[in-house]
């Protein structure tokens, strides 16, 4: 399979808002307009808000793709096209195969593509050293064509696309007048160029002869061979070279292995793969796709040879924030507006990081750095990102840039800010139909300190009231998430809009205590007002690392 080498994802933090999705699409947009030797997909880390949802629909742009894990696949490496083979062909085929193609596996598919079995070398050399039965082949319904093919000989008379169900295998060197001591219905004989013999095996009901060392056969014993319905086949080889080889003409689905297969997906992790692969001892596994379609055969060789996957990271720098796996991806950028957070990186990246209030205002920069027109849709994405990280220019964190571009962009966007923005607010905080879990979701991020691990969610909204209404249900449902994701503490900043303040609320060992250090504050169960904070950046996170830096 063709490794994805050339991708590149482009992707904002886990649960995005409307700067990490707009950032992303646009970034990806912008790299494909300036390097053509790679293919830049924007991606998202985490489901879509409500605010975010009518941005993209007002502007109809298509959801990015959702991603979980950007931990090296098993479709990112090399998979070995060996192709499927049916279960009918003889074990001299199979051999033959392994052999030409280089291989100790085969997988035995049907004609749908669907994965039946696999055979390996073990399998073959089982048949030749444990089969000691001369009913074998009757009991494995071996094809004539099959016998004549493993062989190098040809069927002259008969039905070659039967099969032989019944009998054993016969070699006849005696006098034909004890052949029918031992020649039974249905059996296959193996002979010489004797016409006596012959015809005697053929009255005896055999259902096959082998006549080897290439003799020709009599129109006699044909005839009489066509008038039996019994099959006649010739050989080049000796007798004894027959009976040797006749046993690799039976069908490998006598011999393949079906039950308990170790198969792979496509979108299974490399690093779980390594882990099961390591307790078997095959050496090759067949690869399969979403629908169970056999795909390829991967080897613990080509786990080795994985393609990481590689990533542009936007409006984040943290590890918590970050996509799951991104310690086995390779980072290629960072574009952000937040601190320095705890990423760390193989190799040298490009970052750049600005102290602005959006990550969109560093990308619409770039745009005119680099000197690509901004299309229409593109520029309605990055100013609904300068609106919602801004909090339509409330926030402390918004700069005369900010404010400047927005006025830009919103000119070639062909919008009216304040309306737009309202309506954003708007559908932002439409909480009628999310659950508890949704509404904490939508906005929520970790921080770590040496002593400290803790969450903040923030909800926005155009009233109190609103604010009000979730407001209950959320401070109960934080110590679920403290023990889900095992943190010390976790806040919920219930952000009012016009008001320009926070309600904060808290749960955790503790959490009271650091509102009360970090804000000089008498903060009580149901929590703390703080008048003109709005920004978790800059206003609440600083603050609180300060205060916990203090108690160290």
């Amino acid at each position: 399979m063709e490794l994805e080498n050339k991708k590149v994802w482009v992707v904002g933090h886990k649960n995005p808002d409307t700067d990490s999705i707009c950032a992303a699409i646009a970034y990806a947009y912008l790299k494909n307009q300036t390097d053509s030797e790679k293919t830049y997909e924007a991606k998202r880390a985490g489901n879509i808000s409500e605010e975010t949802r009518y941005v993209l629909d007002y502007f109809e742009v298509e959801d990015p793709e959702l991603i979980t894990d950007a931990g090296a696949q098993i479709k990112d490496i090399t998979i070995r096209k060996t192709p499927g083979i049916g279960n009918h062909i003889s074990l001299k085929r199979a051999w033959q195969l392994m052999k030409d193609l280089d291989v100790v596996t085969l997988p035995i598919t049907n004609r749908m593509g669907k994965l039946e079995g696999v055979i390996v070398t073990k399998d073959i050399a089982t048949s030749y050293m444990d089969v000691y039965d001369n009913h074998v082949l009757s009991q494995a319904r071996t094809q004539y064509k099959n016998i004549a093919d493993t062989l190098d000989g040809k069927v002259i008379a008969g039905n070659g696309h039967a099969y032989f169900r019944n009998g054993k295998v016969v070699v006849s060197t005696s006098n034909p007048d004890f052949m029918v001591d031992f020649i039974e219905d249905d059996d296959l004989v193996i002979l010489s160029d004797r016409k006596e013999s012959q015809i005697r095996a053929i009255e005896s009901n055999a259902s096959c002869l082998v006549v080897g060392c290439g003799f020709e056969v009599d129109q006699e014993v044909i005839e009489l061979a066509e008038g039996k319905k019994c099959v006649l086949i010739t050989s080049p080889y000796d007798t004894f070279s027959v009976a040797r080889l006749i046993n690799q003409s039976m069908p490998i689905k006598q011999f393949m292995t079906k039950k308990d297969l170790i198969t792979f997906q496509l979108e299974d992790l490399v690093d779980e793969v390594k882990e099961t692969t390591s307790k078997i001892r095959h050496r090759d596994f067949p690869v399969l796709d979403e629908n169970n379609n056999y795909v390829g055969m991967i080897s613990r060789r080509n786990l080795l040879s994985m393609q990481k996957k590689q990533l542009i990271l936007v409006d984040h720098n943290e590890k918590s924030q970050a996509v799951d796996g991104i310690a086995e991806a390779d980072i290629l950028e960072i574009i952000d507006h937040h601190r320095i957070g705890s990423l760390e990186t193989v190799s040298p990246v490009y970052f750049r990081n600005q102290p602005l209030g959006c990550t969109a205002t560093i990308i619409y920069q770039m745009y005119q750095e680099q000197e690509v027109k901004v299309p229409k849709k593109i520029a309605g994405l990055l100013l609904s990102a300068i609106i919602s990280d801004t909090l339509m220019f409330r926030s402390p964190t918004c700069t005369e840039l900010d404010k400047s571009i927005a006025e830009e962009l919103a000119k070639i966007a062909d919008i009216q800010i304040e309306e737009h923005a309202k309506k954003m607010f708007e559908a932002g905080s439409d909480f009628k139909n999310k659950t508890t879990e949704e509404i904490f979701y939508q906005d929520f991020k970790m921080f770590h300190t040496k002593d400290c691990d803790f969450g903040v969610a923030q909800i926005s909204a155009m009233s109190a009231s609103q604010l009000d209404k979730v407001g209950e249900d959320l401070m109960s449902y934080m110590t679920q998430v403290l023990a889900d994701k095992n943190l010390n503490m976790v806040f919920v900043m219930l952000t009012d809009i016009l008001e320009e303040s926070t309600k904060l609320i808290y749960s955790g060992n503790e959490a009271d205590k650091l509102v009360e250090e970090a804000f000089s504050c008498e903060p009580d169960e149901k929590g703390v007002i703080l008048k003109g904070v709005v920004s978790r950046k800059k206003q609440l996170i600083p603050v609180f690392m300060n205060a916990l830096a203090e108690r160290a």
